[in-house]
């Protein structure tokens, strides 16, 4: 049986990606008024990037980027999606995470990964091969900070702690939401199970190991002895909604084709750093859309597709919008209205009562009301006037 949490998350991954050639302060801006948009339109949450190179996705530190959002909005959940730990000494991630829990009071979640572009661990010297047993380490080192059990002695040969520990409590108890991406390999399931953490699938829902991910977080919570909750695993999906499929399809042609940011220099057909999420430029939407990669469509297109992901997937807790630039600003800020408005709350448990009181009203309209006239002549009667003479546009 298909898992279904009684309320659905729905948020974006901001990665961010934006096209070379723009005014990089501008597009930063944008993105800190997409969040408050969300924020607006009650979504759940929004996760940050990191990167350090490729030119297109371009903040530095998810961290300084979520302190500068959460003072601009009131209830979206903002994380970190996600901090590469082969990059950072694993007590500082701790300390500066906790620090931003309680700056957010409580609203800041710490995604973590082991480094998706390969030109930021070439620039820092670090070897691709070892970054996921680099990121396991930190792992454990930061998890044994937050959950605060003692002082952390833990040498490898890349860091090292001593005697370790937090300055501050956590805000949120016990601490902060973790979660752990992965793309398509057991790997990230596999730490999130060991910790009893969440997960965050960002290469979709449309691959093969896709219907697996469960068993293999299984089956690390298992041997480990932690406890996992599908409320937690979230899929991220490239998504644009308007009112009709033709519409939506229209709105995002010319940015799928040059994907936004893969065109900018020109069709290359170079899918190595982002082929996993778009592919390569210059490929027309279509294929996009036989390929069941994509959500492009009206409300009712997306409510089906997130359907038949749910059951793909087992059941999990939340939908994350990858968020892109295909369409204008206004077009994309249109789309994640619609979403809140006519998509979320299938999912959220928000339509049921509300159609049912709709339907009860409707189906006794015409005994309920039957005395309407009699009691509107009576009102009349009371106070000694005369009814007034029925028209014909009353008849």
């Amino acid at each position: 049986m298909t898992y279904r949490p009684e309320r659905l998350k729905f948020g974006i991954f901001l990665a961010p990606f934006h096209r070379v050639g723009e005014n990089p302060t501008l597009a930063l801006q944008r993105d800190l008024e997409l969040v408050q948009h969300l924020d607006a339109l009650g979504y759940d949450e929004a996760w940050i990037g990191e990167h350090h190179s490729a030119a297109r996705e371009i903040i530095a530190d998810p961290a300084v980027f979520i302190a500068a959002a959460a003072e601009r909005t009131q209830r979206i959940m903002l994380g970190t999606g996600v901090i590469s730990l082969p990059y950072h000494h694993p007590l500082m991630v701790a300390d500066r995470m906790v620090l931003l829990d309680h700056l957010t009071q409580g609203r800041a979640m710490l995604g973590v990964g082991p480094g998706a572009l390969a030109s930021d661990a070439y620039m820092l010297g670090i070897n691709p091969v070892d970054q996921r047993r680099r990121m396991n380490e930190a792992l454990d080192a930061i998890m044994a900070l937050l959950r605060a059990e003692g002082p952390v002695d833990m040498e490898t040969d890349w860091f090292t702690l001593r005697d370790a520990r937090l300055q501050l409590a956590s805000y949120t108890k016990p601490h902060l939401h973790v979660a752990v991406a992965t793309v398509a390999t057991p790997s990230g399931p596999t730490a999130a199970g060991g910790h009893g953490l969440g997960l965050l699938s960002v290469g979709g829902a449309d691959h093969e190991s896709f219907g697996r991910t469960w068993e293999w977080m299984t089956e690390a919570a298992e041997a480990a002895g932690q406890q996992i909750d599908r409320a937690e695993w979230r899929v991220v999906v490239p998504l644009h909604l308007a009112e009709s499929k033709a519409q939506a399809v229209a709105e995002v042609r010319e940015g799928y084709r040059r994907r936004a940011y893969l065109g900018d220099s020109g069709p290359t057909g170079n899918t190595y750093a982002f082929g996993q999420a778009f592919g390569a430029s210059g490929v027309e939407i279509e294929e996009g859309l036989e390929g069941g990669q994509l959500i492009v469509g009206s409300p009712d297109d997306a409510i089906e597709a997130i359907e038949q992901i749910l059951e793909r997937s087992g059941g999990l807790g939340g939908i994350l919008a990858i968020h892109h630039e295909w369409a204008s600003t206004e077009a994309t800020h249109r789309s994640y209205e619609l979403l809140a408005r006519y998509v979320a709350p299938h999912f959220q448990s928000q339509l049921g009562p509300i159609v049912a009181n709709r339907d009860w009203f409707e189906e006794r309209l015409g005994d309920i009301f039957a005395q309407s006239g009699e009691a509107t002549k009576r009102a009349f009667t009371d106070a000694g006037k005369e009814p007034p003479e029925k028209t014909e546009r009353d008849a």
